[in-house]
């Protein structure tokens, strides 16, 4: 849409050029009485708005090149071309001023009619360009804040995600002192105790009988009066 603009520019600046050069050359009076048209007088304010008319199709043409002043200058220079062509009608068909031939008031109905359909024409395509931009504008605009905030709740997971994987530290256990506290009454260990008391009961009863026997026997023999042999 805004390339069929831009066509619509260029034969905006045409027109505009065509016109602007016709109104500069006001002063030449035969030019004029050849293609039956009124001669502007004086001929200073003609060339004045020739010149004003060039200046309108130098920009009309410069903002179908730049794209930043197409729907202004647009909409500018379309007003500026259906105002004229209105009052073109106006005064040729509603006025018959000034009064012309056949020919002559054909071309200016015609200019104006052009003007009318061209001026018209630009400014509703530039309207339709304008609010094309500005839903693209917004679509864009929002596009852009849902990046950022998904990239912003993609660092925010990755963060979380990060802090969550490293372990819990295990807190510390109390270390039970084994020293008594002062005045604190010591309950002795009766099991610890009893379990090598009875292995070593067990061995000096054992070797205590051992020693016992013996010396018995020792003592039993010393004892004892010497037996006669044996005589057969």
């Amino acid at each position: 849409m805004k390339a069929l603009l831009r066509v619509v520019l260029i034969v905006d600046a045409l027109l505009l050029l065509a016109f602007g050069l016709l109104f500069l050359l006001t002063p030449w009076a035969s030019l004029y009485n050849a293609m039956q048209l009124v001669q502007v007088q004086p001929a200073l304010i003609g060339q004045a708005f020739g010149i004003a008319l060039i200046g309108l199709a130098w920009l009309a043409l410069h903002a179908s090149i730049d794209g930043a002043l197409t729907t202004t200058a647009a909409r500018v220079i379309g007003h500026v071309n259906w105002l004229t062509g209105v009052l073109m009608l106006v005064w040729l068909l509603g006025l018959r001023t000034p009064s012309l031939t056949g020919f002559g008031q054909l071309v200016s109905v015609l200019a104006g009619a052009v003007l009318l359909i061209i001026g018209l024409g630009g400014v509703r395509l530039a309207g339709a360009v304008r609010r094309r931009d500005r839903t693209r504008g917004a679509e864009t605009a929002a596009a852009a804040r849902a990046d950022k905030q998904a990239a912003k709740a993609r660092s925010t997971d990755r963060s979380g995600s990060g802090y969550g994987t490293q372990p819990a530290a295990e807190p510390a256990l109390p270390v039970a002192s084994t020293a008594p506290a002062a005045g604190q009454r010591v309950e002795p260990d009766l099991a610890a105790a009893s379990r090598p008391s009875v292995y070593s009961s067990t061995g000096a009863s054992t070797g205590g009988e051992a020693g016992t026997s013996g010396t018995r026997d020792a003592t039993a023999e010393a004892a004892s009066p010497p037996r006669p042999p044996f005589h057969g």
